[in-house]
């Protein structure tokens, strides 16, 4: 009887309509027993039943410890891959399976994992053989793709679709368009989105009570970050005020509905602070975090770190995240970490402390972009900008010469270029600006996922040189920008500045797309223009103002008033019928009157000596003091008494 169960089973459940998961589990378990595991059917029924009692993990674990089974579930086992947050091998799998069912998976595996294109175009497939049923869902999630995309910076902003009524009929989408708003910065208008939002959420007929308040919790921790956002203080904590993150049913949403109401609260003690943030337990795999939500906590978590003091901590944690990253290296996870790592060392401290806390790591680390970034900023603060310029050019000056590949992209990354260019600016090396650009420019020319923003501002300043070979090189760039964006009105403007020299047929049609000269001086005053003048600068201005406010001008008609002058400012023998000598501001020898006085030397006279020596006299050489010494002179002067006559021989 114990050899027949497992068939018994297997007939029984195929015409049982059980819902009761829980005892068909137990009923498969019996006969798994009684089978010693051997019934394949069993199994798939026990599979299906963890998966309805949603135990995954459990679902997980039966799969691979069944030989065979994998290939009878695939679907199901990709979907149970993707609850317990092995996102990477649901995709991978889904994308092995046809039908229907397994590119949804695979498009919410590929979402969770920040990988916008791919479920962009997975959507696109299920569109084109749309089923009624799926409508709804399938604009949801396209807008929440949407949402992500912007919020990564992975769209170009011309693209963007702008808010349309259809975001409007049901919560969902409106939400998922005020998150888009918020990922552009729009807060006032993603205000509005939310508001929106819950009011439709709330007259849902279709969630029951427990629903409203499940969907109801994201909607207003979303309105709390907008609200703070936007300066709203009063509503914000009135708000925050009414939220009970510990309600949320997932920790990802209650860990961020924590955060926002913390950093509503008037906390101001750091101790409480750090108590309350990690009050929500560890946010599961399955229920992992956005990069674009986890760096901002993250930095949170490390912050109140260091404000309780806990220098040690932040720097073990964020040493072993800089270790992982392998410097040099742009992640943001990275460069957050650096940064906070400094912070560690430097405890606190701001200024030249800092610096010299933080040197010693830099010794260790000499291409750690996100600590020479921090020790840049310092060294700006306290006014070192030539440390900070030599800081840089250092860096770039080693990746530019590494061999490592990857090394020249960090090199010429739009990030490091920036940093290097406003340093320049900020000590008027305007010739460096240039090169500084010119060499970015010749390395992305050639590379296929070139930076356009970096470009087109190596471009501009090429056009400002008056080197042909410069002009040559901005011709190619704008060349190149026109191919990938040829309806930029910035590209075409450079691209027709760049080939003014060339044939006017071959920029004839893009000079058109800009707005005609005459549109751009329509409110210009020639008239006026012409009878201002050369405009003067700020300096002239300046003293043209002050010469008005502080001199009186001359009486009409030319009659000038004479100065008085005061009599404690006159000579005492002052006679004002006397004309003055005009000689007066010369040397008394250097008058066309002067007579030497009688009885002089004739040598002395015309001021060579004595105590009429004065300005443009002779000069006698034997007075220069700062003259050296002969050596005889040298030897009297040490002798002391070599310059006394000798007395006559017996004299006393």
């Amino acid at each position: 009887m114990s050899a027949s169960l497992p068939s018994t089973l297997s007939s029984l459940l195929k015409k049982a309509s059980l819902e009761d998961h829980e005892q068909i589990l137990s009923e498969c378990n019996k006969a798994l027993k009684s089978s010693k595991g051997s019934d394949s059917e069993t199994q798939h029924v026990k599979f299906v039943a963890l998966l309805k009692l949603d135990r995954y993990e459990d679902a997980v674990k039966l799969i691979e410890e069944t030989a065979g089974l994998k290939k009878q579930v695939e679907l199901e086992y990709a979907y149970a891959l993707y609850k317990t947050g092995r996102l990477k091998e649901a995709a991978e799998l889904a994308a092995t399976i046809k039908g229907r069912g397994a590119q949804h998976i695979e498009a919410q595996a590929r979402y969770r994992l920040e990988d916008t294109s791919i479920p962009s175009e997975l959507y696109k497939q299920l569109r084109s053989h749309q089923v009624d049923s799926e409508q709804y869902d399938l604009k949801v999630n396209q807008g929440a793709i949407d949402a992500q995309a912007q919020w990564l910076g992975l769209v170009d902003p011309q693209s963007i679709r702008k808010v349309g009524r259809e975001d409007l009929e049901a919560f969902e989408t409106a939400y998922n368009a005020a998150c888009g708003s918020i990922a552009r910065g729009e807060y006032a208008q993603a205000e509005v989105l939310l508001k929106r939002a819950k009011e439709l959420c709330k007259h849902s007929d279709d969630l029951t009570d427990q629903q409203k308040a499940d969907e109801l919790l994201p909607i207003s921790v979303q309105q709390l970050f907008v609200l703070s956002s936007l300066g709203k203080k009063a509503e914000a904590e009135k708000l925050a005020g009414e939220i009970n993150a510990a309600d949320a049913s997932d920790l990802s949403t209650r860990k961020i509905g924590q955060n926002n109401v913390l950093l509503t609260s008037s906390v101001l003690n750091p101790f409480l602070a750090h108590k309350a943030f990690h009050a929500t337990p560890r946010i599961p795999p399955n229920d992992k975090l956005f990069s674009y939500q986890s760096l901002p906590l993250e930095s949170n978590r490390i912050t109140i770190d260091l404000q309780t003091f806990k220098f040690d901590g932040a720097v073990s944690y964020t040493s072993k995240t800089i270790k992982e990253g392998s410097p040099p290296s742009l992640s943001p996870d990275v460069l957050l970490a650096s940064f906070f790592n400094a912070a560690a060392y430097a405890k606190n401290e701001t200024g030249k402390a800092a610096i010299r806390k933080i040197l010693p790591v830099l010794e260790k680390r000499p291409k750690d972009v996100g600590l020479i970034i921090t020790l840049v900023q310092l060294y700006v603060m306290t006014g070192d900008t030539t440390s900070a310029v030599e800081l840089v050019e250092s860096l770039l000056k080693g990746l530019e010469n590494s061999v490592v590949e990857g090394e020249q992209d960090i090199r010429f990354n739009p990030m490091l270029v920036s940093l290097m260019i406003s340093l320049y600016r900020k000590r008027g090396q305007k010739d460096d600006v240039k090169q500084e650009l010119a060499r970015a420019a010749s390395y992305w020319r050639t590379k296929s996922n070139a930076p356009t923003s970096l470009l087109t501002a190596a471009g501009v300043s090429l056009l400002e040189s008056q080197s042909e070979e410069d002009a040559k090189i901005a011709a190619d760039i704008f060349t190149k920008l026109r191919e990938q964006q040829p309806n930029d009105k910035a590209t075409i403007a450079g691209y027709v500045a760049s080939h003014a020299w060339d044939d006017e047929a071959v920029v004839g049609a893009d000079a058109d797309k800009l707005t005609a000269t005459s549109e751009l001086i329509r409110n210009i005053d020639i008239d006026l223009l012409e009878n201002t003048g050369i405009p003067q600068s700020s300096n002239a201005l300046t003293i043209a103002q002050l010469g008005r406010t502080r001199k009186r001008g001359a009486p009409e008609g030319g009659n000038l008033k004479p100065k008085r002058i005061r009599k404690s400012r006159l000579p005492k023998d002052y006679d004002e019928s006397k004309k003055p000598d005009p000689e007066r501001w010369l040397p008394m020898r250097d008058r066309s009157y002067y007579r030497p006085p009688k009885g002089k030397k004739k040598g002395k006279r015309g001021g060579g000596g004595g105590d009429d020596r004065t300005q443009g006299g002779a000069v006698d050489e034997s007075l220069n003091v700062d003259a050296k010494p002969s050596a005889a002179a040298v030897v009297t002067a040490s002798t002391g008494s070599s310059n006394k006559k000798k007395k006559g021989k017996g004299k006393k």
